[in-house]
């Protein structure tokens, strides 16, 4: 049974056997604007929307380093900010990102998540001590105006879910309204294990150099 996130709610990596949780996806689910115009409403309008999923990640001392967000992000403007530019796989590969979706499923909920990172905690670097998981809209609608807006981590593939094992569902809380950034959580080590925070904080972030930052300040332990 997923569980279905709460914000500061904090959880053991464990399946319903015992076993630890250490190969899962990240993944992140959201339609275009779909709207009826015209003679008899019967001319679509459809808005895409470009969600963005990333993550970064911290040593014990508090410093970034390492990171997977899109590489679409144009090189310049990451600069401007003190960013490295965008990629899709983690320095040792136990982390990788499937991809940038610009548009959003047309047509309604396809049930797949349009983008997704796989994670394998058994390939995390022994430096890495927290990886924080957030999602930017690189449009001007906040969540409340996205249809079906999710996050969740699952058992499987990209191609395949095995079992849900929690979930965000974003569009549906009325506390992201007007909200166009989500930190959604973080892995942390603690006793030499991994443990998951949910976060769920929401911003009105234009960008995701933004959010990043607000991380940094407010949310590395040190």
């Amino acid at each position: 049974m997923a569980i279905r996130l709460e914000k500061g709610q904090r959880i053991n990596l464990k399946k319903d056997d015992g076993v630890r949780l250490e190969q899962f996806c990240v993944g992140c689910n959201w339609g275009a604007i779909e709207t009826s115009g015209g003679f008899l409403g019967l001319k679509k309008k459809i808005i895409d929307i470009d969600l963005d999923l990333s993550c970064i990640m911290f040593n014990s001392a508090g410093v970034m380093c390492d990171h997977i967000y899109s590489p679409l992000y144009k090189v310049e403007f990451l600069s401007k900010y003190g960013m490295p530019p965008g990629k899709l796989d983690s320095n040792t590969g136990a982390l990788h990102h499937t991809g940038d979706d610009l548009k959003g499923d047309v047509g309604g909920d396809d049930g797949a998540d349009n983008e997704i990172i796989t994670v394998d905690l058994t390939r995390v670097g022994p430096e890495i001590n927290q990886i924080f998981f957030f999602l930017n809209n690189c449009g001007q609608e906040d969540f409340s105006q996205i249809p079906y807006a999710s996050i969740r981590m699952f058992e499987g593939t990209p191609s395949k879910v095995v079992n849900v094992y929690a979930q965000y569902d974003v569009a549906a809380n009325p506390i992201y309204k007007g909200k166009t950034a989500l930190i959604m959580g973080e892995l942390y080590r603690k006793n030499g294990e991994w443990k998951f925070n949910a976060v769920g904080d929401a911003f009105a972030d234009a960008h995701l150099c933004l959010t990043i930052d607000r991380i940094r300040q407010s949310y590395v332990r040190h």
